[in-house]
């Protein structure tokens, strides 16, 4: 797996990961609600502040992972546009490797 490949994969799971804990707070901050108190207020408070970055960020990485998705579709769009038998000539490679890999089983 390449670099760019694992970024994505990293980044695809932070995403994940982010919103269960965004889920997670605002379930624990409705179960809290009923609770009252000068510490609780100032916790919940603080909660709900950390839970609006965390969206907020969260949308922020969202954006910026499907901006960088288009830029890498619209490369490969292009270099297919600019080099039709290259493409074609490595899509027939990996093609032939494939068919080799899978009838040797």
């Amino acid at each position: 797996m390449n670099a760019q490949a694992e970024v994505e994969v990293n980044t695809d799971q932070l995403v994940a990961d982010l919103k269960t804990v965004v889920q997670d707070a605002e379930a624990l901050l409705k179960a809290t609600s009923a609770l009252t108190g000068e510490k609780i207020q100032e916790v919940r408070a603080r909660a709900e502040q950390s839970l609006r970055q965390a969206k907020e960020r969260l949308s922020e990485v969202e954006e910026e992972a499907l901006r960088r998705a288009r830029e890498i579709a619209d490369a490969a769009d292009e270099y297919v546009r600019e080099n039709p038998w290259q493409s074609v000539g490595i899509a027939a490679g990996i093609g032939l490797v494939l068919g080799l890999l899978l009838a040797r089983r």
